[in-house]
């Protein structure tokens, strides 16, 4: 098994470096810079966005504004964002006991948890409207501030 370490880089790239299961150094790393962030007033978030009515924007920085050219109201869109408020992980979360399943303690990998080896969050959000460089959605279950990876339409052309 591969282990990652993580790396917060003073620029506020993510980068990432990995051993493999024979504790060899691999020359492998990824780095992700986010395109932008969440924006919401909301105190209490759901945990999962599947249960969520929260509203809020995701503001995107001012270069990618063309990209969201074609997102349109009504439309739903993946969102891949970083759990940038997680503890660091560690073995002792690879099983945990889920709220959502009567406390049954699960595979990490089988769940929706935040902490997780590699903090990235995946939801699907409603499209209310899209104004420039905001997109203004419905369903967070992200904080104020969530740094946004990237986003995907949930059907493609």
């Amino acid at each position: 098994m591969a282990q990652m370490e993580y790396a917060e880089n003073s620029d506020g790239t993510l980068t990432t470096g990995d051993t493999d299961f024979r504790g060899r150094s691999e020359q492998m790393s990824v780095e992700m810079k986010p395109i932008g962030y969440v924006s919401t007033d909301a105190q209490n978030i759901p945990r999962s966005w599947e249960i969520s009515d929260v509203e809020g924007d995701l503001v995107f920085d001012e270069s990618y504004r063309d990209g969201l050219s074609d997102i349109t109201p009504g439309q739903h869109i993946y969102v891949i964002f970083q759990f940038h408020q997680s503890p660091k992980f560690s073995s002792k979360f690879l099983r945990i006991n889920p709220p959502r399943y009567n406390r049954k303690e699960m595979g990490v990998f089988s769940t929706h948890s935040p902490v997780r080896p590699n903090p990235i969050g995946l939801s699907i959000l409603e499209v209310l409207r899209v104004d420039g460089n905001i997109i203004h959605v419905k369903g967070l279950d992200m904080r104020n501030g969530t740094p946004i990876l990237d986003i995907k339409p949930e059907s493609h052309p």
